[in-house]
């Protein structure tokens, strides 16, 4: 596999955007048109009671014919965040999207405050039935949070229908370690699997960990993509050490790769994933949250750069 980057398609601070939001455009994900590829991503503003940031979704609209001309920025709220002690109170980041039946579901991360350490997550559920434009809850809480051997952190919940069941990608967190005395606590967290047969009642494969680690025990991995190609599953994802990654280049997010024939067991192969940091470049110290989808007869990644996606996200096509 060999992946040619096409450069950044999209920075946040070039354009205006709802809620207040300056900077970031992380997670993004595709949702494809007949005309145009409608690409959803989450974006901060400041809370001025505290000076701390809140994620909010947004959109953009690109040309299908060449997935860069902007055609539009969404002007309104997506969807809002959560009520005061809901899980996604304090951000939704990322939100995953696709078509079931006349309904756009979106798979929702949501974020909220801790007093022992920063967050905890959990995925939600919305529905919209004007392609996208906005969604509504389901319902106030989750449809997959922690549970006994998942204690904290589920989230990043990628879904794809395949036959009549509902499979999800997502991770779990393993937990919270201060790695210095006076750090803030960092997490650690691995990719997980479920299947439902409505997309809303789900049953987890508890605590399994399907995809190994490289750096070891404390590897945190991230954002799981899933397409098939010729056959084949191929998962892309992110991943990176669980400490000093926010000013250390070689411990930052890197995108891995691994592949299974029965959505069972997955073959981590990193190598094979072919796409790396690119010298001088705006993602020359990570790269990270990869979205893998299929338009115009060719598998397209959308990625996230320096410094998590704060000056945008870019693009790269897989070639045959």
């Amino acid at each position: 596999m060999r992946w040619q980057k096409l450069g950044k398609i999209f920075d946040p601070t070039h354009h205006d955007l709802p809620n207040d939001c300056v900077e970031f455009a992380q997670s993004p994900q595709a949702l494809v048109f007949d005309d145009f590829v409608r690409i959803y991503f989450s974006t901060r503003a400041v809370d001025r009671q505290n000076g701390k940031y809140r994620s909010h979704i947004a959109f953009l609209d690109v040309k299908r014919v060449d997935l860069r001309s902007v055609i539009r920025v969404s002007a309104m709220t997506v969807i809002p965040l959560g009520e005061l002690g809901c899980f996604d109170e304090h951000g939704i980041f990322p939100m995953n999207v696709l078509r079931v039946g006349e309904y756009v579901y979106g798979y929702t991360c949501g974020w909220n405050r801790r007093v022992s350490v920063s967050v905890d997550t959990a995925i939600g559920l919305a529905t919209s039935r004007d392609d996208g434009l906005t969604f509504q809850r389901i319902g106030p809480g989750p449809v997959l949070a922690a549970s006994l051997h998942e204690p904290c952190l589920v989230g990043d919940g990628f879904v794809k229908v395949i036959g009549d069941v509902f499979h999800m990608w997502y991770i779990f967190g393993t937990g919270w370690k201060r790695y210095a005395p006076e750090a803030a606590p960092d997490r650690t967290y691995k990719i997980g699997h479920a299947i439902s047969r409505d997309g809303i009642e789900w049953e987890k494969e508890e605590a399994r960990q399907i995809i190994a680690d490289r750096l070891g025990p404390e590897e945190s991995q991230a954002l799981p993509s899933v397409i098939e190609i010729a056959g084949r599953y191929h998962m892309f994802f992110c991943y990176r050490q669980s400490f000093d990654f926010r000013s250390s280049s070689q411990r930052g997010y890197r995108i891995g790769h691994a592949y299974s024939d029965d959505l069972v067991d997955w073959t981590r192969e990193d190598e094979s994933a072919a796409i790396d940091v690119s010298a001088g470049e705006w993602d020359s110290e990570m790269l990270c949250y990869p979205h893998v989808f299929e338009c115009n007869g060719k598998v397209y990644m959308l990625y996230n750069g320096n410094q998590f996606g704060r000056y945008g996200f870019g693009l790269a096509v897989l070639e045959q």
